[in-house]
């Protein structure tokens, strides 16, 4: 998608609309998708198929979107309004990986959750922002039916490139919408206002699946070879997107058992087929150009994979910062005090945590438990203060105003608190999210055209897929592992050599009492050990990507949700802190140990944080839908409801309901 120009083409007339391009940060992205075309009018070129197929990338692609990074989009579906954040950051504040603030959910400021996680979700009249939404749907049949019109002396076969990268798109348009409703319509077609299959039922997971399967199949086997993330849809992308999908429905249906769905065995085959595929290709590392600091870095680049030197980035989206730009790192850095985009991990995501001899928290004589200031992050996975701030590193000893911005600095700027609260907090429970958080004053600067990149595939999630995958089929070797999971611990700064059980070997694995009665207790099963610290080395190495509300689907985990929700523990020192304002020793030029605490950020206890009889803080401690921090839950939200005003309009169609949970 290099240095071409676009023509978008509208209803019956064909508007020349011109913009210079550079890889998926084109400016084409802002246009609106091609709704209608009079047949005959367009695609009798093959040059006018790749300038069709533009419309779908910043559909699709949706990277850090543009803009502002708080606008809701179809990608963001059923979930946009809550997160108001791009998929890639906010799906996990819907999760047990998330501690949200009662003003990012609630207008009045009451500390109230979101009805989609207090229980109170009403089924919408209409809105394609549920994720019942069929415009891409529509244009890229109509794309399938009309591109042979360009071929040349008959030679169809030369266009399947282009059939192929409609297809990729097609199958991610069906991936989401699975993950969303279980069953929908399979649409073979584009159809007209007056076509009998508007009127369709849903279609069997089976037979549905079997065909999204079919069409990935033949994308990755027509898309050409290629490793530019930001270029045109290749075979590596296509690969990606097919051992996603396939983990995804291979292990839904082996813990969905309930549903009699079969072939597990076969989505969880070609998950593997797929990962290993990528792998072969030798087109990418995973990234360690920052040393230590490599897995922060990663999600923190300003420019394109390439030139960056992000060998681990499959499928991304950049920004040009001058056509197109986002808003994120300026979003993300006021959170602390605004309305929305507000949210911190929770302590059950970081009691998950191995500690840095690779033991659990439970078990090793490493870890120093959560008394005192923050001593619960040190000694663990690198991983993880490289995702949750330490105080006095990152956001806390930064400042984006004044005379000194764009410093990072202790000694100059002290360490800032995190807000905390029930509602008005940025944190709620003191634990502030750092992963994709820039701290560049250029960058903060910029607002909307921001250049910060999207990284939609990488290459650690393949790794990650492939063991889940081997595992799951019980064919993982050693050798798979060392490839894999260990790679991703040397690369987190595990050292092998002094802490020989960080490295993940098969057969002896750390003793975790603590998750294994979770598991049992709340989800209903206890998966193997072996199971178990794969999805703790996913849960870790893929925290804040988005990827948790789909595990927990997949996996017939969704009561992980109703484990109590706590945050940091309020030890007197911690106390001490939060509820005395506190500014900077004017007399001194060292303030490495002072802590800064504005006036918004004075906190009393009872008030406005409320603590458990351990000392830990509460999660919605004012919702009346909510209690003791523990989130409802429903078997029916394994699938979301489609709206009324589809019901109404198709009899065909049928309420989700899951094995007897209905909307």
């Amino acid at each position: 998608m290099k240095n071409f120009r676009v023509i978008i083409a509208w209803s019956a007339a064909v508007l020349m609309g011109a913009v210079a391009l550079t890889g998926c940060n084109d400016a084409f992205m802002q246009q609106d998708p091609t709704q209608e075309m009079a047949e005959g009018v367009f695609l009798k070129n093959e040059s006018d198929l790749p300038l069709y197929l533009n419309q779908f990338y910043a559909k699709f692609v949706e990277g850090l979107q543009s803009g502002y990074a708080e606008s809701t989009t179809l990608a963001n579906a059923p979930f946009g309004e809550a997160i108001r954040m791009p998929r890639l950051i906010g799906w996990d504040k819907m999760t047990d990986n998330a501690l949200l603030s009662g003003t990012q959910l609630s207008a009045n400021n009451t500390g109230v959750a979101d009805p989609r996680l207090n229980g109170t979700f009403v089924i919408p009249q209409t809105g394609t922002t549920t994720g019942w939404d069929w415009t891409q749907t529509r244009s890229l049949n109509y794309f399938l039916r009309n591109y042979t019109q360009a071929a040349k002396g008959g030679d169809v076969a030369k266009l399947d490139k282009y059939k192929a990268e409609a297809l990729f798109f097609k199958a991610w348009d069906y991936y989401n919408k699975v993950l969303i409703f279980g069953e929908v319509p399979w649409f073979s077609s584009d159809l007209n206002v007056d076509s009998p299959e508007l009127y369709a039922p849903r279609t069997p997971r089976v037979a549905l699946m079997d065909s999204v399967l079919n069409i990935i199949n033949f994308a990755v086997a027509h898309l050409p070879e290629g490793k530019a993330p930001d270029g045109r849809i290749n075979k590596d992308m296509a690969n990606f997107l097919k051992m996603r999908i396939c983990l995804f429905e291979g292990t839904f249906r082996k813990y969905h058992s309930n549903l009699n769905l079969p072939d597990a065995g076969k989505f969880l085959d070609e998950c593997a087929t797929a990962a290993q595929a990528i792998m072969n290709t030798g087109h990418y590392q995973l990234y360690t150009g920052a040393g230590a600091k490599s897995y922060y870095k990663m999600f923190t680049f300003l420019k394109t994979p390439q030139t960056d030197g992000n060998t681990e980035a499959i499928l991304a989206r950049t920004y040009d910062g001058t056509n197109v730009g986002n808003a994120t790192f300026r979003y993300f850095d006021q959170n602390q005090t605004k309305k929305y985009g507000c949210f911190g991990a929770s302590k059950g995501m970081l009691d998950e945590y191995l500690s840095i001899d690779g033991k659990t928290i439970e078990n090793s004589d490493l870890f120093q438990g959560y008394d005192g200031l923050w001593l619960e992050l040190e000694n663990r996975d690198p991983r993880l203060a490289q995702t949750v701030c330490r105080p006095g590193e990152y956001w806390t000893i930064w400042r984006n105003s004044g005379p000194t911005k764009g410093v990072i600095d202790v000694k100059v700027h002290g360490i800032t608190l995190p807000l905390i609260g029930s509602a008005n907090a940025s944190t709620v429970g003191g634990y502030r999210v750092i992963k994709h958080w820039v701290g560049d004053i250029a960058e903060y600067e910029a607002t909307t055209n921001g250049t910060q990149t999207g990284v939609e595939f990488r290459y650690g999630e393949v790794l990650l897929a492939l063991a889940e995958a081997k595992a799951e089929r019980g064919t993982l070797t050693q050798t798979d592992i060392d490839n894999t999971i260990n790679a991703l611990r040397t690369r987190a700064g595990f050292d092998f050599t002094t802490y020989p059980d960080s490295k993940f070997t098969l057969g002896n694995y750390p003793t975790d009492t603590r998750l294994d009665n979770i598991y049992r207790d709340y989800v209903g099963y206890v998966p193997s050990s072996l199971i178990r610290e794969i999805r703790r080395e996913r849960r870790v190495e893929m925290a804040w990507e988005g990827l948790r509300y789909a595990d927990l689907i997949r996996w017939k985990a969704g009561k992980l949700m109703t484990v109590p929700l706590r945050g940091m523990k309020m030890t007197q020192e911690k106390q001490d802190l939060y509820k005395v304002q506190r500014d900077l020793d004017a007399s001194k030029t060292d303030h490495s140990n002072e802590y800064v605490v504005s006036i918004t950020f004075v906190k009393l206890k009872d008030k406005d944080y409320f603590l458990d009889t351990d000392g830990f803080i509460i999660c919605y401690p004012k919702d009346p839908n909510i209690s003791n921090g523990e989130l409802p839950w429903d078997d029916k939200r394994y699938y979301w409801p489609i709206p009324k005003q589809e019901i109404e309009l198709n009899d065909k169609l049928t309420q989700s309901s899951y094995d007897g949970h209905s909307w």
